[in-house]
């Protein structure tokens, strides 16, 4: 449905002395043209690539790895197991499932398609709609603040990966001097007499006490510990030169990155369900209770896991899409990624209850008592459970070296998803110096994490988390279905997936994005917003100001999506109802990047490779 106030293209291109923008050869143009051989090709592009200019995947393999390993990441392996046995076992994947079809899938193949199309990153792609561009911004900087704190958390990985290295894991006893007199190791259990409750184990203590010396609260004066920093150190320097050829370094380190989880996975599944007490644990994982069915909280649960999982509206997906050749069919790239994604999420499931099976039965606990999610899953009782393995440290090591390149992968394309922003931004200045984006996106972000790596930074680590990543992207997904099916058109959007896959999506992708999937992510957002908790860690409860800063993180996120659309219904020329209509066109500027892809509705579409600072100007009027 096209927007009614104006059919498309409709409006002509006028700038502020309401004189058309025109090249020499009379087409429509953006005020800024860059010279087409201004960019130096370097290594980010080579001779099989069709975008000479951007350059494109070295082959089909590279994306779909690429996809596959910024979808799959730790919260594949910490979170969704312990969502499913929470709510309701196997009985969740039917929730699960149908979120999947109605709100993870249609997201992902609408930022897929918008990135491949014009061959842009997040913040340029929103030629196709002016007024929504401060969704692009929203997603950046979204992604900067999550790039900041996730690489910490890979930082965790590579200490215990570090600390794997020995005879006798460090977690596995009582004896060592960051330890406490409540600390009670799995040999002396069978002794104890007190509360389940109250027990303290030493892989507890090794997390607490030692790898994180966690002070008592956000505020205390801290130092900054020096194997953290060192750790992170590390873990910035594996990304940055991953990345400093852009895709086409970072396209073959996944090859090994994607790839080494599931031989992983693989490895830890067969030794768990070989253990005694497995199938009472993976049983606990898959035994449906089917009254959790009715319960809203687990639908909204469903939603927000496949949501996050899938790793959509972060712009993650739309930069990767980008460097595609153009004729490539995303909706069998869809399918592809999302399946694989679920399909880990319960693979793993499989891994950690068996293992947590074992854990139970020889600490005499119930699985429940064991069982935990997020940071408790990773680095408590994943930890502790491998100390009942004979060559435990060998478990370890496996284990930490896979939560390392589940990580990295997702880093990888955070990290690019800025840098991509910044370099379409300029691309005439800083694309043939893609190099140096990197170093000073990975020296600023390194150097902006040191508040997380203190004696308070986990604190840090779960506020940015908790308010970074949750509400704005809802708000971004909900606003990329409204803005494409309502103005761009979503008649004018299927078409421009056929010119790219031979074929136009069929209703039920059409009927996702105008009506069910808004609608279920913004039963998502409302039941989040009604049922909102301050954020907390374990029981420690975050100050006021510590709640206020993160609600103006949320803000700081949120705000670009009105404050970029009041600023070009501000500086766009014309009466009000004219500049609604201005913004609410695509811009001369908007089509596929390269001219043998367009059709007779792109014919007259300007230099695709402006940058930041270029006029938008409405579309020549023709029909589309």
């Amino acid at each position: 449905m096209d927007n009614p106030g104006l059919q498309a293209g409709e409006a002509g291109n006028y700038n502020a002395t309401n004189e058309p923008y025109t090249s020499r050869d009379g087409k429509w143009k953006d005020s800024y043209d860059p010279e087409p051989n201004a960019v130096s090709q370097m290594d980010l592009v080579d001779d099989g690539d069709e975008n000479k200019e951007r350059g494109n995947w070295s082959n089909k393999a590279d994306y779909i790895l690429s996809c596959i390993g910024y979808a799959v990441g730790l919260g594949n392996v910490w979170r969704f197991p312990y969502l499913a046995f929470e709510n309701g076992g196997g009985a969740f994947l039917i929730p699960y499932i149908v979120m999947l079809v109605f709100a993870g899938l249609p997201i992902f193949l609408l930022e897929t398609s918008l990135g491949q199309f014009a061959s842009q990153g997040p913040i340029r792609i929103w030629r196709c709609l002016p007024l929504f561009q401060g969704i692009g911004y929203t997603q950046v900087i979204a992604s900067a603040l999550v790039g900041i704190y996730y690489n910490c958390i890979i930082a965790y990985t590579l200490f215990y990966l570090f600390s794997s290295f020995t005879s006798d894991l460090p977690w596995r006893t009582c004896d060592n001097t960051w330890n406490t007199g409540d600390c009670v190791d799995t040999n002396s259990l069978k002794n104890w007499t007190g509360n389940i409750s109250d027990r303290v184990s030493p892989s507890e203590e090794y997390w607490d006490r030692y790898m994180l010396s966690r002070s008592a609260g956000i505020g205390e004066p801290v130092t900054v510990k020096w194997q953290l920093a060192l750790c992170l150190l590390l873990a910035w320097i594996v990304v940055y030169f991953s990345l400093i050829k852009g895709i086409k370094s970072s396209g073959k380190v996944v090859y090994f990155t994607a790839t080494f989880p599931y031989v992983v996975l693989l490895i830890l599944l067969i030794r768990g369900v070989t253990l005694e007490g497995a199938l009472e644990g993976i049983k606990f994982f898959i035994v449906p209770k089917w009254s959790q069915i009715a319960n809203a909280k687990v639908w909204k649960d469903a939603a927000a896991q496949i949501f996050f999982s899938l790793s959509a509206a972060w712009g993650g997906l739309l930069t990767l899409a980008s460097y595609n050749k153009f004729k490539n069919n995303t909706i069998h790239d869809a399918l592809i990624v999302a399946l694989t994604n679920c399909a880990t999420s319960v693979f793993a499931g499989f891994v950690i209850f068996s293992i947590l099976g074992h854990m139970a039965l020889k600490l005499n606990l119930t699985v429940p008592e064991v069982a935990k999610s997020g940071f408790g899953l990773a680095f408590v009782a994943y930890p502790e459970a491998l100390t009942l393995l004979p060559v435990s440290p060998l478990w370890a090591i496996i284990f930490f070296l896979m939560l390392f390149t589940l990580g990295l992968d997702s880093q990888f394309t955070i990290v690019e998803t800025v840098a991509t922003a910044i370099c379409d931004g300029w691309p005439t200045l800083l694309r043939q110096k893609k190099w140096l984006v990197m170093l000073t996106i990975s020296v600023c972000c390194y150097l902006l994490a040191m508040p997380c790596l203190t004696h308070a930074g986990i604190y840090h680590v779960v506020l940015i988390d908790s308010y970074a990543g949750t509400y704005p992207l809802i708000i971004v997904a909900i606003m990329e279905c409204i803005g494409i099916s309502y103005l761009y058109g979503l008649r004018r959007f299927c078409k421009d997936i056929a010119m790219m896959a031979g074929y136009q999506p069929n209703y039920y992708w059409q009927a996702n994005w105008a009506f069910i999937t808004p609608a279920l992510l913004t039963f998502v957002l409302i039941f989040s917003f009604v049922f909102h908790e301050d954020v907390s860690y374990g029981d420690y409860t975050y100050p006021l100001w510590a709640v206020t800063l993160g609600n103006l993180i949320l803000v700081f996120c949120a705000i670009w999506i009105p404050g970029v659309a009041i600023f070009w219904l501000i500086v766009t020329p014309g009466s009000f109802w004219e500049r609604l209509r201005k913004v609410t066109s695509p811009t001369d500027t908007w089509g596929p990047h390269l001219p043998q892809h367009r059709d007779e509705r792109y014919a007259n579409m300007a230099n695709p490779s402006a940058g930041i600072g270029a006029k938008y100007t409405p579309n020549d009027g023709t029909k589309l």
